[in-house]
Protein backbone atom coordinates (compact mmCIF):
# COMPACT_ATOMS: atom_id res chain seq x y z
CA UNK A 1 0.00 0.00 0.00
CA UNK A 2 1.24 3.47 -0.91
CA UNK A 3 -0.06 6.90 0.06
CA UNK A 4 -0.61 9.62 -2.54
CA UNK A 5 -1.99 13.13 -2.67
CA UNK A 6 -3.67 12.28 -5.98
CA UNK A 7 -4.40 9.11 -7.91
CA UNK A 8 -5.68 9.62 -11.44
CA UNK A 9 -7.55 6.68 -12.97
CA UNK A 10 -6.90 6.66 -16.72
CA UNK A 11 -3.90 7.88 -18.71
CA UNK A 12 -5.62 9.42 -21.73
CA UNK A 13 -5.22 13.12 -22.59
CA UNK A 14 -7.25 14.21 -19.56
CA UNK A 15 -5.66 11.76 -17.14
CA UNK A 16 -2.00 12.06 -18.06
CA UNK A 17 -2.17 15.87 -18.32
CA UNK A 18 -3.88 16.01 -14.92
CA UNK A 19 -1.21 13.76 -13.40
CA UNK A 20 1.63 15.85 -14.83
CA UNK A 21 0.09 19.11 -13.64
CA UNK A 22 -0.49 17.66 -10.16
CA UNK A 23 3.15 16.64 -9.98
CA UNK A 24 4.27 20.07 -11.16
CA UNK A 25 2.25 21.58 -8.31
CA UNK A 26 4.14 19.48 -5.78
CA UNK A 27 1.55 16.75 -5.22
CA UNK A 28 2.63 13.12 -4.86
CA UNK A 29 0.86 11.57 -7.82
CA UNK A 30 0.09 8.18 -9.34
CA UNK A 31 -1.81 7.28 -12.50
CA UNK A 32 -3.68 4.03 -13.09
CA UNK A 33 -3.61 2.60 -16.61
CA UNK A 34 -4.38 -0.93 -17.81
CA UNK A 35 -2.98 -0.58 -21.35
CA UNK A 36 0.60 -1.52 -22.04
CA UNK A 37 1.15 2.04 -23.22
CA UNK A 38 0.09 5.44 -21.92
CA UNK A 39 -1.98 8.00 -23.82
CA UNK A 40 -5.42 6.35 -23.77
CA UNK A 41 -7.70 6.05 -26.79
CA UNK A 42 -6.45 9.29 -28.32
CA UNK A 43 -2.79 8.39 -28.69
CA UNK A 44 -3.23 4.63 -29.18
CA UNK A 45 -6.32 4.08 -31.31
CA UNK A 46 -7.89 7.48 -31.93
CA UNK A 47 -6.70 11.00 -32.69
CA UNK A 48 -3.05 10.33 -33.45
CA UNK A 49 -3.18 7.16 -35.60
CA UNK A 50 -6.11 8.50 -37.61
CA UNK A 51 -4.19 11.71 -38.36
CA UNK A 52 -1.24 9.66 -39.58
CA UNK A 53 -3.48 7.80 -42.04
CA UNK A 54 -5.16 11.03 -43.10
CA UNK A 55 -1.76 12.57 -43.83
CA UNK A 56 -0.57 9.55 -45.80
CA UNK A 57 -3.75 9.30 -47.85
CA UNK A 58 -3.70 13.02 -48.62
CA UNK A 59 -0.15 12.80 -49.98
CA UNK A 60 -1.16 9.78 -52.07
CA UNK A 61 -4.07 11.79 -53.45
CA UNK A 62 -1.81 14.76 -54.24
CA UNK A 63 0.60 12.51 -56.12
CA UNK A 64 -2.20 11.20 -58.33
CA UNK A 65 -4.16 14.41 -58.83
CA UNK A 66 -1.82 17.42 -58.70
CA UNK A 67 1.81 16.33 -59.10
CA UNK A 68 1.80 16.27 -62.91
CA UNK A 69 0.08 19.67 -63.01
CA UNK A 70 2.90 21.06 -60.86
CA UNK A 71 5.54 19.59 -63.14
CA UNK A 72 6.39 16.63 -60.92
CA UNK A 73 6.40 13.80 -63.42
CA UNK A 74 6.92 10.09 -62.84
CA UNK A 75 5.19 6.80 -62.23
CA UNK A 76 2.14 7.18 -59.99
CA UNK A 77 2.72 5.60 -56.54
CA UNK A 78 0.73 2.64 -55.27
CA UNK A 79 -0.40 1.84 -51.75
CA UNK A 80 1.27 -0.73 -49.51
CA UNK A 81 -1.38 -0.76 -46.77
CA UNK A 82 0.56 -2.91 -44.25
CA UNK A 83 3.50 -0.50 -44.56
CA UNK A 84 1.17 2.49 -44.18
CA UNK A 85 -0.28 0.90 -41.04
CA UNK A 86 3.28 0.32 -39.75
CA UNK A 87 4.04 4.02 -40.30
CA UNK A 88 0.88 4.84 -38.37
CA UNK A 89 2.02 2.60 -35.52
CA UNK A 90 5.48 4.16 -35.41
CA UNK A 91 3.81 7.54 -34.91
CA UNK A 92 1.77 6.10 -32.06
CA UNK A 93 4.83 4.52 -30.44
CA UNK A 94 6.81 7.76 -30.47
CA UNK A 95 3.98 9.61 -28.75
CA UNK A 96 3.17 7.00 -26.11
CA UNK A 97 6.86 6.61 -25.20
CA UNK A 98 7.01 10.37 -24.87
CA UNK A 99 4.27 10.28 -22.22
CA UNK A 100 6.13 7.53 -20.35
CA UNK A 101 9.23 9.73 -20.34
CA UNK A 102 7.20 12.65 -18.94
CA UNK A 103 5.88 10.42 -16.15
CA UNK A 104 9.43 9.48 -15.15
CA UNK A 105 10.60 13.08 -15.41
CA UNK A 106 7.82 14.28 -13.11
CA UNK A 107 8.16 11.29 -10.71
CA UNK A 108 4.64 10.01 -11.36
CA UNK A 109 4.03 6.37 -10.44
CA UNK A 110 2.34 4.29 -13.14
CA UNK A 111 0.05 1.79 -11.43
CA UNK A 112 -0.46 -0.83 -14.13
CA UNK A 113 -3.85 -2.54 -14.20
CA UNK A 114 -7.58 -1.85 -13.92
CA UNK A 115 -8.49 0.53 -11.14
CA UNK A 116 -11.51 0.60 -8.85
CA UNK A 117 -12.58 2.71 -5.89
CA UNK A 118 -13.65 0.46 -3.00
CA UNK A 119 -14.26 3.51 -0.79
CA UNK A 120 -13.46 7.19 -0.67
CA UNK A 121 -9.74 7.72 -0.32
CA UNK A 122 -8.73 4.29 -1.66
CA UNK A 123 -7.93 2.95 -5.13
CA UNK A 124 -7.51 -0.74 -5.80
CA UNK A 125 -5.30 -1.92 -8.65
CA UNK A 126 -4.97 -5.66 -8.99
CA UNK A 127 -4.39 -7.04 -5.51
CA UNK A 128 -3.03 -3.79 -4.08
CA UNK A 129 -4.90 -0.95 -2.43
CA UNK A 130 -3.47 2.56 -2.35
CA UNK A 131 -4.48 5.52 -0.21
CA UNK A 132 -5.21 8.83 -1.92
CA UNK A 133 -6.37 12.13 -0.50
CA UNK A 134 -7.88 12.87 -3.91
CA UNK A 135 -9.01 10.63 -6.77
CA UNK A 136 -9.63 11.78 -10.35
CA UNK A 137 -11.75 9.64 -12.68
CA UNK A 138 -10.42 10.07 -16.22
CA UNK A 139 -11.49 6.79 -17.77
CA UNK A 140 -12.58 8.21 -21.12
CA UNK A 141 -15.08 6.63 -23.48
CA UNK A 142 -15.63 3.70 -25.83
CA UNK A 143 -17.41 3.29 -29.18
CA UNK A 144 -21.19 2.95 -29.01
CA UNK A 145 -23.19 0.87 -31.46
CA UNK A 146 -26.82 0.48 -32.51
CA UNK A 147 -29.27 -2.45 -32.30
CA UNK A 148 -28.70 -5.39 -34.66
CA UNK A 149 -25.16 -4.33 -35.46
CA UNK A 150 -22.44 -6.47 -33.91
CA UNK A 151 -18.88 -5.22 -34.14
CA UNK A 152 -16.33 -7.99 -34.79
CA UNK A 153 -13.44 -5.64 -35.76
CA UNK A 154 -12.95 -7.61 -38.98
CA UNK A 155 -15.91 -7.07 -41.31
CA UNK A 156 -17.92 -4.78 -39.01
CA UNK A 157 -15.44 -2.45 -37.35
CA UNK A 158 -15.29 0.46 -34.96
CA UNK A 159 -12.68 3.18 -35.43
CA UNK A 160 -10.22 0.80 -33.74
CA UNK A 161 -10.61 -1.88 -36.41
CA UNK A 162 -10.66 0.68 -39.22
CA UNK A 163 -7.11 1.70 -38.30
CA UNK A 164 -5.68 -1.80 -38.84
CA UNK A 165 -7.45 -3.16 -41.93
CA UNK A 166 -5.32 -5.67 -43.82
CA UNK A 167 -6.49 -4.51 -47.23
CA UNK A 168 -8.33 -1.58 -48.76
CA UNK A 169 -12.05 -2.45 -48.94
CA UNK A 170 -13.67 -2.28 -52.36
CA UNK A 171 -16.90 -1.09 -50.77
CA UNK A 172 -16.97 0.63 -47.39
CA UNK A 173 -20.25 1.54 -45.70
CA UNK A 174 -19.94 4.07 -42.89
CA UNK A 175 -22.77 4.23 -40.36
CA UNK A 176 -22.83 7.77 -38.98
CA UNK A 177 -21.83 11.08 -40.59
CA UNK A 178 -20.00 12.51 -37.61
CA UNK A 179 -16.31 13.36 -37.23
CA UNK A 180 -14.95 9.81 -36.96
CA UNK A 181 -16.98 8.43 -39.86
CA UNK A 182 -16.09 11.26 -42.23
CA UNK A 183 -12.39 11.29 -41.35
CA UNK A 184 -11.87 7.56 -41.78
CA UNK A 185 -14.31 7.41 -44.70
CA UNK A 186 -12.27 10.06 -46.52
CA UNK A 187 -9.04 8.11 -45.87
CA UNK A 188 -10.33 5.01 -47.62
CA UNK A 189 -12.07 7.00 -50.36
CA UNK A 190 -8.70 8.52 -51.29
CA UNK A 191 -7.09 5.08 -51.21
CA UNK A 192 -9.68 3.73 -53.67
CA UNK A 193 -12.69 2.50 -51.69
CA UNK A 194 -16.24 3.19 -52.80
CA UNK A 195 -17.57 4.88 -49.66
CA UNK A 196 -21.25 5.26 -48.73
CA UNK A 197 -22.19 7.12 -45.55
CA UNK A 198 -25.57 6.34 -43.96
CA UNK A 199 -26.82 8.95 -41.49
CA UNK A 200 -29.97 8.95 -39.32
CA UNK A 201 -30.37 12.74 -39.48
CA UNK A 202 -31.07 14.78 -42.61
CA UNK A 203 -27.65 16.45 -42.43
CA UNK A 204 -24.04 15.52 -41.71
CA UNK A 205 -21.84 16.59 -38.77
CA UNK A 206 -24.59 17.14 -36.17
CA UNK A 207 -24.11 20.26 -34.08
CA UNK A 208 -22.05 22.40 -36.43
CA UNK A 209 -23.25 25.47 -38.28
CA UNK A 210 -25.80 24.28 -40.88
CA UNK A 211 -24.36 26.48 -43.64
CA UNK A 212 -20.96 24.88 -43.05
CA UNK A 213 -22.46 21.39 -42.96
CA UNK A 214 -24.17 21.86 -46.34
CA UNK A 215 -21.03 23.14 -48.01
CA UNK A 216 -18.90 20.48 -46.36
CA UNK A 217 -21.17 17.73 -47.69
CA UNK A 218 -20.98 19.22 -51.19
CA UNK A 219 -17.17 19.20 -51.08
CA UNK A 220 -17.01 15.61 -49.80
CA UNK A 221 -19.47 14.49 -52.47
CA UNK A 222 -17.14 16.00 -55.11
CA UNK A 223 -14.41 13.80 -53.62
CA UNK A 224 -16.53 10.69 -54.24
CA UNK A 225 -18.25 10.05 -50.90
CA UNK A 226 -21.90 9.05 -51.30
CA UNK A 227 -24.43 10.10 -48.67
CA UNK A 228 -27.67 8.43 -47.63
CA UNK A 229 -29.31 10.84 -45.17
CA UNK A 230 -32.46 10.67 -43.08
CA UNK A 231 -32.17 6.89 -42.94
CA UNK A 232 -32.08 4.43 -40.06
CA UNK A 233 -29.87 1.34 -40.22
CA UNK A 234 -31.97 -1.72 -39.38
CA UNK A 235 -29.15 -4.20 -39.11
CA UNK A 236 -25.97 -5.66 -40.57
CA UNK A 237 -25.56 -9.29 -41.60
CA UNK A 238 -22.16 -10.81 -42.33
CA UNK A 239 -21.23 -13.91 -44.31
CA UNK A 240 -17.87 -15.10 -45.65
CA UNK A 241 -16.13 -11.83 -44.97
CA UNK A 242 -18.79 -9.68 -46.61
CA UNK A 243 -21.66 -7.65 -45.17
CA UNK A 244 -25.14 -6.49 -46.07
CA UNK A 245 -26.40 -3.27 -44.50
CA UNK A 246 -30.16 -2.74 -44.39
CA UNK A 247 -31.44 0.77 -43.86
CA UNK A 248 -34.93 2.29 -43.84
CA UNK A 249 -35.76 5.72 -45.22
CA UNK A 250 -37.33 7.95 -42.58
CA UNK A 251 -39.33 9.68 -45.32
CA UNK A 252 -41.28 6.76 -46.77
CA UNK A 253 -40.21 3.69 -44.73
CA UNK A 254 -38.75 2.02 -47.81
CA UNK A 255 -35.90 -0.42 -47.13
CA UNK A 256 -32.65 -0.72 -49.07
CA UNK A 257 -29.76 -3.18 -48.77
CA UNK A 258 -26.15 -2.14 -49.37
CA UNK A 259 -23.35 -4.63 -50.06
CA UNK A 260 -20.09 -3.96 -48.27
CA UNK A 261 -16.64 -5.45 -47.81
CA UNK A 262 -16.27 -3.52 -44.56
CA UNK A 263 -18.79 -1.66 -42.40
CA UNK A 264 -17.49 1.12 -40.14
CA UNK A 265 -19.76 1.81 -37.17
CA UNK A 266 -19.21 5.47 -36.27
CA UNK A 267 -22.33 6.22 -34.24
CA UNK A 268 -20.60 8.06 -31.43
CA UNK A 269 -19.02 7.17 -28.11
CA UNK A 270 -20.19 6.56 -24.56
CA UNK A 271 -18.47 7.05 -21.18
CA UNK A 272 -16.42 4.12 -19.94
CA UNK A 273 -16.90 3.76 -16.18
CA UNK A 274 -17.36 0.01 -15.78
CA UNK A 275 -15.71 -1.64 -12.80
CA UNK A 276 -15.01 1.55 -10.86
CA UNK A 277 -17.66 0.84 -8.22
CA UNK A 278 -19.43 4.17 -8.66
CA UNK A 279 -22.89 2.91 -7.69
CA UNK A 280 -21.67 1.53 -4.36
CA UNK A 281 -19.97 4.85 -3.65
CA UNK A 282 -23.15 6.83 -4.35
CA UNK A 283 -21.63 8.68 -7.31
CA UNK A 284 -24.46 9.83 -9.58
CA UNK A 285 -24.50 9.36 -13.38
CA UNK A 286 -26.99 10.83 -15.82
CA UNK A 287 -29.04 8.93 -18.41
CA UNK A 288 -26.12 9.01 -20.83
CA UNK A 289 -23.83 7.38 -18.27
CA UNK A 290 -21.86 10.56 -17.63
CA UNK A 291 -20.66 11.21 -14.09
CA UNK A 292 -22.35 14.20 -12.47
CA UNK A 293 -19.93 16.79 -11.08
CA UNK A 294 -20.16 20.27 -9.57
CA UNK A 295 -18.52 23.45 -10.86
CA UNK A 296 -15.16 22.22 -9.56
CA UNK A 297 -15.43 18.77 -11.17
CA UNK A 298 -16.09 17.09 -7.82
CA UNK A 299 -18.57 14.23 -7.65
CA UNK A 300 -21.14 13.67 -4.90
CA UNK A 301 -18.32 12.10 -2.87
CA UNK A 302 -15.84 14.54 -1.41
CA UNK A 303 -12.33 14.09 -2.75
CA UNK A 304 -13.42 12.20 -5.88
CA UNK A 305 -13.38 14.16 -9.13
CA UNK A 306 -14.19 13.34 -12.76
CA UNK A 307 -13.09 14.87 -16.06
CA UNK A 308 -13.05 14.34 -19.83
CA UNK A 309 -15.33 11.96 -21.68
CA UNK A 310 -16.56 10.56 -18.35
CA UNK A 311 -18.54 13.78 -17.75
CA UNK A 312 -20.84 15.98 -19.83
CA UNK A 313 -19.60 18.12 -22.69
CA UNK A 314 -17.96 17.50 -26.05
CA UNK A 315 -15.85 14.34 -26.17
CA UNK A 316 -12.66 16.10 -27.23
CA UNK A 317 -9.11 15.40 -26.10
CA UNK A 318 -8.31 19.09 -25.59
CA UNK A 319 -11.44 19.60 -23.49
CA UNK A 320 -10.26 16.74 -21.26
CA UNK A 321 -6.77 18.26 -21.08
CA UNK A 322 -8.15 21.62 -19.96
CA UNK A 323 -10.25 19.93 -17.30
CA UNK A 324 -7.27 17.86 -16.17
CA UNK A 325 -5.17 20.97 -15.60
CA UNK A 326 -8.07 22.79 -13.93
CA UNK A 327 -8.75 19.91 -11.51
CA UNK A 328 -5.08 19.76 -10.59
CA UNK A 329 -5.21 23.46 -9.77
CA UNK A 330 -8.33 22.98 -7.65
CA UNK A 331 -6.80 20.08 -5.71
CA UNK A 332 -3.68 22.19 -5.09
CA UNK A 333 -5.85 24.96 -3.63
CA UNK A 334 -5.73 27.23 -6.65
CA UNK A 335 -8.45 28.52 -8.99
CA UNK A 336 -8.95 26.04 -11.81
CA UNK A 337 -10.97 27.31 -14.75
CA UNK A 338 -12.23 26.09 -18.14
CA UNK A 339 -13.95 28.43 -20.60
CA UNK A 340 -16.46 26.03 -22.15
CA UNK A 341 -17.63 28.71 -24.58
CA UNK A 342 -14.28 28.71 -26.36
CA UNK A 343 -13.47 25.07 -27.02
CA UNK A 344 -12.67 24.58 -30.72
CA UNK A 345 -13.73 21.54 -32.70
CA UNK A 346 -11.87 20.27 -35.76
CA UNK A 347 -12.65 17.70 -38.44
CA UNK A 348 -9.36 16.62 -40.03
CA UNK A 349 -10.62 15.86 -43.51
CA UNK A 350 -9.28 17.62 -46.60
CA UNK A 351 -10.27 20.40 -46.48
CA UNK A 352 -10.40 20.65 -42.71
CA UNK A 353 -13.39 22.03 -40.85
CA UNK A 354 -12.93 24.02 -37.65
CA UNK A 355 -15.43 25.77 -35.45
CA UNK A 356 -15.57 27.69 -32.18
CA UNK A 357 -18.27 29.56 -30.30
CA UNK A 358 -21.84 30.04 -31.45
CA UNK A 359 -23.47 28.89 -34.67
CA UNK A 360 -26.00 31.00 -36.56
CA UNK A 361 -28.77 28.64 -35.40
CA UNK A 362 -27.84 29.16 -31.76
CA UNK A 363 -27.75 32.94 -32.13
CA UNK A 364 -31.14 32.99 -33.87
CA UNK A 365 -32.64 30.76 -31.18
CA UNK A 366 -31.29 33.09 -28.48
CA UNK A 367 -32.72 36.12 -30.31
CA UNK A 368 -29.32 37.76 -30.48
CA UNK A 369 -28.65 40.26 -33.25
CA UNK A 370 -25.50 39.42 -35.15
CA UNK A 371 -23.65 40.07 -38.37
CA UNK A 372 -21.76 37.70 -40.63
CA UNK A 373 -18.36 38.23 -42.22
CA UNK A 374 -17.49 35.67 -44.86
CA UNK A 375 -14.47 35.22 -47.13
CA UNK A 376 -13.84 32.41 -49.67
CA UNK A 377 -10.46 30.72 -49.96
CA UNK A 378 -10.73 31.23 -53.73
CA UNK A 379 -9.81 34.84 -52.91
CA UNK A 380 -6.69 33.76 -50.99
CA UNK A 381 -3.52 33.63 -53.10
CA UNK A 382 -1.77 30.99 -50.96
CA UNK A 383 -4.79 28.68 -51.03
CA UNK A 384 -5.05 28.86 -54.82
CA UNK A 385 -1.36 28.00 -55.19
CA UNK A 386 -2.03 24.86 -53.11
CA UNK A 387 -5.12 23.77 -55.10
CA UNK A 388 -7.04 24.49 -51.88
CA UNK A 389 -9.59 27.09 -52.93
CA UNK A 390 -12.64 25.19 -51.65
CA UNK A 391 -14.29 26.58 -48.53
CA UNK A 392 -14.34 29.84 -46.61
CA UNK A 393 -13.94 31.61 -43.27
CA UNK A 394 -17.13 32.75 -41.55
CA UNK A 395 -17.07 35.03 -38.52
CA UNK A 396 -20.14 35.87 -36.44
CA UNK A 397 -20.05 39.10 -34.45
CA UNK A 398 -22.50 40.98 -32.25
CA UNK A 399 -24.43 43.46 -34.37
CA UNK A 400 -23.97 46.30 -31.88
CA UNK A 401 -20.66 45.71 -30.08
CA UNK A 402 -18.82 43.86 -32.90
CA UNK A 403 -17.61 41.33 -30.31
CA UNK A 404 -16.75 37.98 -31.93
CA UNK A 405 -19.32 35.33 -31.02
CA UNK A 406 -18.17 32.43 -33.17
CA UNK A 407 -16.16 31.37 -36.18
CA UNK A 408 -16.49 28.53 -38.68
CA UNK A 409 -13.84 27.60 -41.24
CA UNK A 410 -13.75 25.12 -44.12
CA UNK A 411 -10.42 25.15 -45.86
CA UNK A 412 -6.68 24.51 -45.72
CA UNK A 413 -5.20 24.38 -42.20
CA UNK A 414 -8.57 25.29 -40.68
CA UNK A 415 -7.59 23.44 -37.50
CA UNK A 416 -4.64 25.80 -37.08
CA UNK A 417 -6.38 29.00 -38.22
CA UNK A 418 -9.23 28.67 -35.73
CA UNK A 419 -6.93 29.36 -32.79
CA UNK A 420 -6.36 32.96 -33.83
CA UNK A 421 -10.09 33.45 -33.30
CA UNK A 422 -10.02 31.46 -30.04
CA UNK A 423 -7.41 33.80 -28.58
CA UNK A 424 -9.34 36.82 -29.81
CA UNK A 425 -12.55 35.53 -28.19
CA UNK A 426 -10.72 34.73 -24.93
CA UNK A 427 -9.79 38.41 -24.68
CA UNK A 428 -13.24 39.64 -25.75
CA UNK A 429 -11.98 41.02 -29.05
CA UNK A 430 -14.13 42.63 -31.70
CA UNK A 431 -14.05 41.59 -35.35
CA UNK A 432 -12.41 44.97 -36.03
CA UNK A 433 -9.49 43.98 -33.77
CA UNK A 434 -8.76 41.06 -36.09
CA UNK A 435 -9.35 43.21 -39.15
CA UNK A 436 -6.81 45.82 -37.99
CA UNK A 437 -4.12 43.25 -37.17
CA UNK A 438 -1.43 42.86 -39.83
CA UNK A 439 -1.27 39.35 -41.30
CA UNK A 440 1.72 38.10 -43.28
CA UNK A 441 1.27 37.70 -47.04
CA UNK A 442 0.83 35.21 -48.55
CA UNK A 443 -0.70 33.06 -45.82
CA UNK A 444 -3.92 31.14 -45.33
CA UNK A 445 -4.49 33.29 -42.24
CA UNK A 446 -5.24 36.32 -44.41
CA UNK A 447 -8.63 34.72 -45.06
CA UNK A 448 -9.42 35.14 -41.36
CA UNK A 449 -8.55 38.82 -41.53
CA UNK A 450 -10.66 39.25 -44.67
CA UNK A 451 -13.66 37.61 -42.97
CA UNK A 452 -13.20 40.03 -40.07
CA UNK A 453 -13.07 42.92 -42.55
CA UNK A 454 -16.29 41.59 -44.06
CA UNK A 455 -17.97 42.15 -40.69
CA UNK A 456 -17.31 45.85 -41.26
CA UNK A 457 -16.99 47.81 -44.49
CA UNK A 458 -16.13 44.74 -46.54
CA UNK A 459 -13.32 42.38 -47.49
CA UNK A 460 -10.60 43.66 -49.81
CA UNK A 461 -10.08 40.63 -52.05
CA UNK A 462 -13.68 39.58 -52.64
Amino acid sequence: MADYDVIVIGAGPGGYVCAIRCAQLGLKTACVEARDTLGGTCLNIGCIPSKALLHASELYHEAHVHFEEMGIVGAAPSVDLPKMVAYKQSTVDQNTKGIEFLFKKNKIDWLKGMGSIPEAGKVQVGGETHNAKNIVIATGSEPSSIPNVEIDEKTVVSSTGALVLEKIPGKLVVIGAGVIGLELGSVYARLGSEVTVVEFLDHITPGIDSDVARNFQRILAKQGLKFVLNSAVQGVKTSRGKAKVTYKSRKDDSETVLDADVVLVATGRKPYTRGLGLDDLGIVRNKGGQVEVDDHWQTAVKGIYAIGDAIKGPMLAHKAEDEGMAVAEVIAGKAGHVNYGIIPGVIYTSPEVATVGKTEEQLKEAGRKYKVGKFPFMGNARAKSHFAGDGYVKILADAETDRILGAHIIGPAAGELIHEVCVAMEFGAAAQDLALTCHAHPTFSEAVREAALACGDGAIHA
